[in-house]
């Protein structure tokens, strides 16, 4: 069975955080300590764009400027993973600061209660 999930195993965002509600008590959200311990542990999340599949003969010529055409277009969602897990769905957005960084805006989430 793949730990990748499905697009029916992802919730929009708003219906998570609804159900997710009132789930937070004073006391760290309802953690053990040795789960409390990890949240400020910082973790590496992959964002997705697509992927390209160019044959070996068109790799070894890739040069600066080349082009590699993606499976998806510029409007379809791009997918957050830890690892090899899906975990969320969103939207690229440039940041409001006018620094040009990029960010995500969620769409849909996996539910992550059992543990990334």
């Amino acid at each position: 069975m793949s730990d990748e999930a499905e697009p029916s195993d992802l919730t929009p965002i708003d219906e998570a955080l609804t159900a997710r509600e009132g789930e937070l008590t004073e006391t760290g959200g309802g953690l053990s300590r040795r789960q409390a311990a990890f949240m400020g542990v910082p973790i590496d999340v992959m964002i997705s764009v697509g992927r390209a599949k160019p044959l070996v003969s068109e790799l070894v010529q890739l040069r600066r400027d080349s082009v590699l055409t993606l499976d998806s277009r510029i409007d379809d969602p791009v997918e957050l993973y830890i690892g090899e897990r899906l975990i969320a769905r969103g939207e690229l957005q440039e940041m409001d600061d006018g620094s040009g960084q990029l960010g995500v805006r969620l769409t849909e989430v996996a539910d992550l209660s059992n543990g990334v």
